[in-house]
């Protein structure tokens, strides 16, 4: 193995996380090495029996370790705070927020290749990053860009399914439409029905996952030329890097624009296993269902208003606020507003998360964008003023645990500047981000012979005789 870029740029990233554990340090010496070759499934080749060695250690040595306790609240709460899914390729902390195999969104920003110097992460490295837990180079990062410009090519049995939709069907629908027709090409579903042995799952899949990461942003841009510039797609570029050619498709070539959907898709890429669209990908793939059934599931999870449909809601929200009160409302004024909203039984869109405890480093990676790219947008802003207004009424309420913005309450705001403003297919661009996340575990779930995902479940009546029983037990 060599190193990539320096030794010194290694020693400048590991000093800043010096404080860590030893065993933190040790992945991150891992993840600062490089193979000089270029074959993505040829480094997971050399991977993968190392990672199902280690997992039948864990389960053979710690199989019957507990990992806590769990609670009639975790049960009728969403099962929230239950540690319950292996997920390999990110974790999320309540106050430090998402790690790509342990690296931060800033640490990712900081050594992923980018298209131009000091500038976003390429999501093709990230792609790299998810599946082997490696810092690629920039040839490596080059090299999956080509192969998933050649896996690009969408049959047009989709088209047709798609347009068999009315032009008004939420884009959403379209979308998961278009990945459902895909499946007629499903590799894995072939090698099944042909007999493949188990051991050999995560090749099919693999296939499979990288042919979908591929498309969907070419079926992405079709639901969006069709619904609102008249039907008129946009060739793809095959010069272009992944985030940029899904820029020139829906028809926007600024460089900025570019540059935003590079990191819009790598911070959105993924969010740990434990969100409904992660965790459906997962539950479905558990049956052996193929990456394009599993995915197509997770996009109608997605699709949800408590999940990746608060993008739109986000920027719906801020507009309402400028409509009724003007750009150059004042503190006082948005205060107002949002004791308004809070009082007719909504919700601020964009504040609150199921587990983060802080400002979500997506919103502060995306405000620093802001910052540096558009300071003088008015919308821009209006979010910074929520960003001081929100936080201590939400607080105040007493009813909120974390009061901070999240992703949501920042990127429609971006999309919006750069000519985008069709709110309502916000969450399309999320589910193009999330097949990167979704796929990479999907690839892993079969690779280590995850098991059909199978939780019990209880009544109320038999929540009430056990906890009663418990009662007396104790007496």
């Amino acid at each position: 193995m060599v190193f990539f870029r320096s030794v010194s740029a290694f020693t400048r990233l590991r000093s800043r996380v010096g404080q860590q554990s030893s065993l933190s340090n040790s992945v991150r010496w891992i993840q600062m090495q490089s193979s000089t070759d270029v074959d993505l499934k040829s480094q997971l080749q050399e991977l993968i029996p190392e990672q199902q060695d280690r997992l039948k250690k864990l389960k053979s040595e710690h199989g019957k370790v507990q990992l806590g306790n769990i609670t009639v609240d975790m049960v009728i709460g969403g099962m929230r705070g239950m540690t319950g899914l292996l997920w390999e390729t990110s974790l999320l902390d309540p106050e430090e927020g998402i790690r790509f195999r342990g690296l931060s969104i800033p640490e990712c920003q900081k050594v992923l290749p980018a298209a131009q110097s000091g500038g976003e992460p390429l999501p093709e490295g990230l792609l790299w990053l998810l599946l082997t837990g490696k810092v690629p180079s920039k040839e490596q990062v080059e090299a999956l860009s080509k192969d998933l410009a050649d896996r690009a090519a969408v049959p047009d049995y989709v088209y047709n399914a798609i347009d068999a939709l009315p032009s008004t069907a939420h884009p959403m629908t379209q979308f998961a439409s278009g990945v459902m027709a895909l499946q007629v090409q499903s590799e894995f579903q072939k090698a099944y029905e042909n007999g493949i042995h188990k051991s050999k799952f995560w090749e099919p899949t693999y296939e499979d996952c990288l042919n979908l990461i591929a498309r969907v942003p070419v079926v992405a841009a079709y639901v969006y030329r069709r619904m609102y510039k008249n039907g008129d797609s946009i060739p793809s570029d095959k010069s272009l890097d992944y985030g940029a050619n899904f820029s020139h498709m829906l028809g926007f070539d600024d460089d900025k624009m570019k540059e935003l959907m590079r990191l819009y898709i790598t911070i959105h890429s993924d969010h740990e296993g434990g969100n409904v669209s992660a965790h459906t990908g997962h539950l479905v793939g558990s049956a052996l269902s193929d990456p394009y059934l599993s995915f197509a599931a997770a996009l109608n999870g997605l699709a949800g208003p408590l999940h990746g449909l608060a993008n739109q809601e986000v920027l719906l929200w801020i507009k309402s606020v400028v409509e009724e009160c003007g750009e150059d409302i004042s503190k006082d004024q948005l205060k107002e507003y949002v004791w308004k909203t809070l009082n007719s039984g909504k919700v601020v869109p964009g504040y609150g998360h199921g587990v983060l405890r802080k400002t979500d480093p997506r919103y502060v990676c995306q405000r620093e964008f802001a910052l540096k790219h558009l300071p003088d947008d008015p919308l821009f802003q209006l979010v910074s003023k929520l960003y001081e207004v929100v936080p201590p009424v939400l607080t105040e309420l007493g009813k909120v645990k974390n009061p901070w913005p999240n992703v949501d309450a920042h990127s429609g705001v971006l999309l919006n500047h750069y000519g985008l403003t069709e709110a309502r297919y916000y969450t399309v661009l999320f589910g193009v981000s999330r097949s990167l996340g979704i796929c990479s575990q999907l690839i892993w779930d079969r690779a280590l012979g995850l098991a059909l995902e199978r939780p019990k479940s209880v009544t109320m009546d038999w929540l009430e005789a056990f906890c009663k029983k418990a009662k007396a037990s104790s007496a």
